[in-house]
């Protein structure tokens, strides 16, 4: 197939194979080429690199293969004093089954995992992939951004057809976030894969002990660590000591308390993840100049087929890499459940089923603290009775049914019962934007501590607040008995790398409310001033709510003083992660789950689609696949109560992938936006099948197409 005509920077199509003579040829590798000299990026630190063979230890499952990744959690030879190889193992244990459901009537070694092929099949055995590892921060000099930036380059890379997928991580996570979706697609296909942890991961401050991690995940006196540190917070000093002495046992975490709003430069970041893997296939395989030096060979126009995906966060990030990339390194984009953030839906409307939804691509910080407010009180609603709510066990009845009387008490819900309360308070939930495929998720969000954990960071992290602000109250610890601040088991700290994800509660790291009446302890327990009652902390809730809206939310007044200068610094950094929601015509899919109720998809995937449509206008090449019973945590699949409501959007993720891969290798159409209708399993022990996941059609029928049409997004019920 000829390459056709470029639009915009990304190539139409891709050619079916680059044969090795014309690669070659078009490089130079003897020594004759158009291309300069391969320049490491001023941006770009120290680089390590590690071999593994595919048998003792992998790329994909750090040598535990399909079946250690289903397995037990691995172990430290000394738990106090754990290698950086086996914390690599474990980050990459608890990553994988992170993003997917791990039991085999799930579909873990039948529709996905390790030891399935590219067709589908169950080819690869234990799945373990053979190659190269480089590791490197990503700084301005200051040592104060330390963005982890990691490249996989599998020994199945095809140099006469090279390929790049990003794998940006999820959530808060470390830079194995994302190896369970595109990392593993990506290596599965031969492509080189370009992780980074976007400035959030693993960056844990011990702020008693004055250790901190750094890059490997091993630990280190702050001291000795220097600009080396992942992440080490401000204080130091006498500040320090008065800090510790007044809070002891506290832990500063990077993604809340780095003062960099790391957000606001997560396009940036997955963009400078493909230039670290250019430069990276460069010193590899580029030709070489008369002196011996390398060439930037693949860092010509249309070397090589770059994909942008992930997952959440790591989604969003690949969405806003493609809006931000001038040199037209992307080619295409397919990403799963995205958490981003529209700049303006002015003029724009989402319609279902001929409903017009109420709210529509709201800020992360306004829909989250909405839900820290009112969901575990709407989740006793029993509007919600006939959901069967998924995991009710994660919420405590008693503690919830308290914040609803709080509620009640402070004027934010009416009625005099329960039932009425709960009620009015599920009623906000919907009218801020969620769907009622979302009902049977409130209990377990919340109390699982996605709802508050993401709320607290966010906030924490868009208005540049320090550890030593302690925001709303807030602080994080790890506790014992009773919610009452220890300090921290040191084998728990000493293998953190391995088992958080970069937002408490994690790894043993609870979310603390300092001004508990009586004391400090961890926030489900406490018992909030105001009330006196054990509410869910409904005072620091409020305090949250405030700072999002800049708007008391009890009495409905603007704020003022220093409560509005804190909501101002919120707003500022808010405003630093927008998306524009321009593609500039480069193609791809966006998949998302109908039920997902920790990113509302009226205010991510469905928003930023229509967002896209307006802003790029015909010359888009997006497509939506919105899918029925899917939600945003796969790993929740194996959960009680999960597995007969929910399927695993995963699945979905990687045929977006199959289908932006043969669009750009082989011409075959994008399938056209649509609701993939799929039907979940009838008992728990139920094995899924590929009869339960349809794939998306290439041409839905009317009564599943999503069309956008003057202004409006038409979604079918």
């Amino acid at each position: 197939m000829l390459i056709l005509t470029k639009q915009a920077g990304p190539l139409l199509f891709w050619p079916a194979a680059l044969t090795a003579a014309g690669l070659l040829s078009a490089c130079g590798s003897s020594g004759a080429s158009n291309s300069t000299e391969n320049t490491k990026p001023s941006w770009l630190g120290t680089v390590t690199q590690k071999s593994y063979d595919g048998r003792s230890d992998d790329l994909l499952t750090a040598g535990l293969g399909k079946s250690g990744l289903s397995g037990t959690v691995p172990t430290y030879a000394d738990p106090l004093n754990p290698t950086a190889a086996e914390l690599r193992r474990t980050a990459i244990y608890y990553n994988y089954r992170a993003l997917v459901d791990m039991t085999t009537t799930g579909g873990y070694g039948s529709l996905y995992g390790p030891n399935i092929d590219i067709n589908g099949q169950d080819t690869l055995g234990e799945g373990m992939v053979a190659g190269e590892e480089y590791l490197a921060f990503a700084d301005d000099g200051s040592g104060q951004q330390n963005v982890t930036l990691m490249v996989q380059l599998p020994a199945s890379f095809n140099r006469a057809s090279p390929c790049v997928v990003t794998a940006t991580s999820p959530g808060s996570r470390g830079v194995y976030g994302a190896i369970a979706a595109s990392g593993e697609w990506g290596l599965k296909h031969g492509c080189a894969v370009a992780y980074t942890d976007k400035g959030g991961g693993v960056g844990v401050h011990d702020l008693m002990s004055d250790t901190v991690n750094l890059i490997d995940g091993t630990r280190s006196a702050r001291q000795t660590a220097g600009k080396k540190a992942n992440f080490a917070s401000a204080l130091a000093g006498a500040d320090l000591a008065a800090f510790n002495a007044a809070y002891p046992g506290r832990q500063a975490v990077k993604h809340a308390h780095s003062g960099q709003n790391p957000e606001k430069n997560w396009g940036r970041d997955t963009l400078r993840a493909v230039e670290f893997a250019f430069w990276v296939l460069n010193e590899k395989y580029g030709g070489k100049t008369a002196s011996g030096k390398r060439l930037a060979d693949y860092a010509l126009p249309g070397k090589v087929l770059v994909i942008a995906s992930s997952v959440s966060n790591g989604a969003g990030s690949a969405l806003r890499a493609v809006e931000a990339d001038t040199k037209g390194l992307i080619s295409a984009v397919a990403v799963s459940e995205p958490q981003i953030q529209p700049d303006d839906m002015t003029g724009l409307a989402i319609v279902q089923g001929g409903r017009p939804q109420s709210a529509i691509g709201k800020s992360l910080i306004d829909y989250f603290t909405a839900a820290n407010l009112y969901q575990p009180c709407a989740a006793q609603s029993p509007n919600l009775a006939g959901s069967g709510s998924a995991y009710p066990v994660a919420l405590n009845t008693a503690t919830a049914t308290d914040r609803c009387a709080s509620l009640a008490a402070k004027g934010l819900v009416s009625g005099a019962t329960l039932s009425d309360r709960s009620t009015d308070a599920y009623n906000k939930l919907l009218a801020a934007g969620w769907t009622p495929d979302a009902d049977a998720l409130h209990a377990s969000h919340y109390g699982l501590g996605a709802t508050l954990g993401v709320a607290l960071t966010y906030a924490n992290a868009y208005g540049r607040f320090a550890v030593s602000d302690n925001l709303c109250g807030y602080s994080f610890a790890f506790t014992g008995t009773g919610g009452v601040v220890i300090a921290p088991p040191a084998d728990r700290l000493a293998g953190i790398y391995g088992t958080a994800n970069g937002v408490p509660p994690t790894g043993g790291i609870s979310v603390i409310n300092n001004l508990s009446y009586g004391g400090a302890l961890a926030d489900p327990v406490s018992v909030s001033p105001s009330t006196q009652l054990a509410d869910y902390n409904i005072d620091g809730a409020i305090c949250l709510r405030k700072l999002a809206t800049g708007v008391d939310p009890v009495t409905g007044a603007a704020l003022t003083g220093n409560e509005k200068l804190l909501a101002d610094r919120v707003a500022q950094g808010v405003s630093e992660v927008k998306a524009t929601g321009r593609l500039h015509g480069v193609p791809g899919i966006i998949v998302a789950g109908r039920s997902d109720a920790l990113i509302p998809v009226n205010h991510g995937a469905r928003a930023y689609y229509a967002l896209n449509q307006q802003r790029d206008g015909a010359a888009s090449r997006l497509r939506y696949i919105e899918v029925t019973h899917a939600q945003h945590f796969d790993g929740f699949l194996s959960l009680p109560g999960f597995p007969t409501r929910f399927i695993p959007l995963h699945v979905y993720g990687q045929r977006a992938l199959d289908a932006v891969w043969a669009f750009m290798k082989n011409g075959a159409p994008l399938p056209q936006s649509q609701v993939v209708r799929t039907t979940v399993r009838s008992s728990s022990g139920e094995t899924l099948t590929a009869a339960n996941l349809p794939a998306p059609v290439a041409s839905p029928a009317a009564a599943e197409a999503i069309v956008f049409r003057n202004g409006r997004l038409n979604v079918p019920d």
